[in-house]
């Protein structure tokens, strides 16, 4: 099975740019090699038993001849010209055709039609209609050639030359019939190959502008989020400052210090909380730049309860206090294999949405628990108002809002139902109007992931 494999992807190897070519390029190269090998083989049979058919020594040379050529095809093949190796084999098989009809007339190698179908055969499915027209007139004129030698016979032998057409009307209907099914048969083929390139393009393009519109989505979501965590930074920056100013304005108590010593301590522990104030302000910015710059899902292995409470302090800005928020306790080793920064933007778009849902206040309670195969299940439940059936059918559809005017694009849970399914997870809703909404998401554990729940 192993060497069929390889085989096969050995005849694909060809380096030939054209689709089409390099579909029939397999093919082509198998029938030379059959040729090339079968054709000298079967004269050595017909040697070494002693049954040369008659005129048969006038075919041999010839015969080997194109067994040669055809390997020679194969080796242009394997170097890229495709078209060239067939159409000098089909042109070398037209002259030794001709040379044959016009040693022994036609009616002698009338039994044997072989080459002339094969003629048309691969002239018509490989190079195309108009080859296949001008292979059919080629070989109109070569029988009409042993026509001729066929006549010339009959006419010195003082027989009448009548009888040397007697094959001409099968001749015809057989070579013309074959060229109209073949023309027909590739005209069709090449149609179709053509119509499925176009999808093919067509989906490609199609996939790729989707994936474009769901960066920018994405982006776009970040960019939301951080405009409703806006108010709560800025409280935060403004308690940073005020830290820092405060120490700062104890230079006049610390130089009034008598003793050096404490002098320098007091100096010593100020810095150091300025230092500390300033170290939280940088990252809260460094968080924001890297949550709000646009790239791509990259997955990476992380503790999602531990990611859960970094994330704490932003979604307690981001409710007002009249929703109670509800945390499960630090659970160390609940791996997930899944992009940091979409995971944040998820429970930030997923908490927003529950902020809405409870405008006179109550319970959002976010859970962890490990599933039977490894993965996670991150629940978030809120106590708003709920979902009627209808409406909970839609949620996942782009561009549908409960929300009227500027309240929201509909695009949130979108985007959030692709990077979970995009990740190998899953997500599912659970809603009642007037008892508040439940989010089940189910979170891919990292590939090497083996530990036990």
């Amino acid at each position: 099975m192993h060497r069929r494999i390889s085989l096969c992807r050995w005849l694909r190897s060809a380096p030939i740019s054209d689709p089409v070519d390099q579909r029939n390029a397999p093919t082509l190269q198998v029938l030379f090699l059959a040729l090339g090998l079968t054709i000298p083989a079967s004269w050595v049979y017909f040697l070494a038993s002693g049954g040369v058919p008659a005129g048969g020594y006038l075919l041999m040379a010839p015969a080997l001849c194109m067994a040669v050529l055809a390997l020679v095809c194969v080796v242009m093949i394997r170097r890229g010209y495709f078209r060239r190796a067939v159409t000098l084999y089909l042109a070398m098989l037209l002259l030794a055709q001709e040379i044959n009809h016009l040693l022994m007339g036609f009616s002698t190698l009338a039994g044997n039609q072989i080459d002339q179908f094969l003629l048309l055969i691969i002239g018509g499915l490989v190079l195309g209609r108009r080859a296949l027209w001008l292979i059919l007139l080629a070989l109109l004129f070569v029988a009409g050639s042993g026509f001729v030698v066929d006549a010339q016979r009959l006419l010195a032998n003082g027989e009448p030359i009548s009888r040397a057409y007697s094959h001409l009307p099968s001749v015809l209907f057989g070579y013309v019939l074959v060229t109209l099914v073949l023309d027909r048969t590739v005209t069709a083929l090449r149609e179709s190959l053509a119509e499925s390139i176009q999808q093919r393009q067509a989906l490609q393009h199609e996939m790729l502008e989707r994936e474009r519109t769901r960066a920018k989505l994405i982006h776009a979501q970040k960019m939301q989020a951080t405009g409703r965590l806006a108010s709560g930074i800025a409280h935060d920056f403004n308690h940073i400052l005020g830290l820092i100013s405060g120490y700062a304005g104890q230079r006049d108590r610390i130089l009034s210090i008598n003793g050096r010593v404490e002098m320098e301590q007091a100096i010593d522990r100020n810095l150091t909380r300025i230092a500390s104030a300033a170290a939280s302000g940088m990252q809260i910015t460094h968080k924001l730049l890297a949550f709000n710059r646009p790239e791509s899902a990259r997955p990476q292995r992380f503790d999602i309860s531990q990611a859960l409470h970094d994330l704490q302090p932003m979604l307690r800005q981001l409710l007002p206090s009249s929703i109670r928020l509800h945390l499960p306790e630090l659970q160390p080793g609940l791996l997930v294999h899944f992009d940091h920064s979409e995971f944040e933007l998820m429970l930030l778009n997923l908490a927003a949405n529950a902020r809405d849902a409870m405008a006179d206040g109550g319970e959002f309670r976010i859970g962890l628990q490990r599933s039977n195969d490894q993965s996670v299940a991150l629940t978030l439940t809120d106590t708003g108002h709920g979902m009627r059936p209808e409406v909970l059918q839609q949620i996942f559809d782009p561009f549908y809002s409960t929300k009227s005017g500027a309240g929201g694009t509909g695009l949130g849970l979108t985007g959030i139902h692709d990077m979970v399914l995009n990740a190998g997870g899953d997500i599912h809703v659970e809603s009642t109007p007037g008892h508040g909404t439940t989010f089940r998401i189910l979170l891919p554990p990292p590939p090497d992931e083996t530990a036990v729940a």
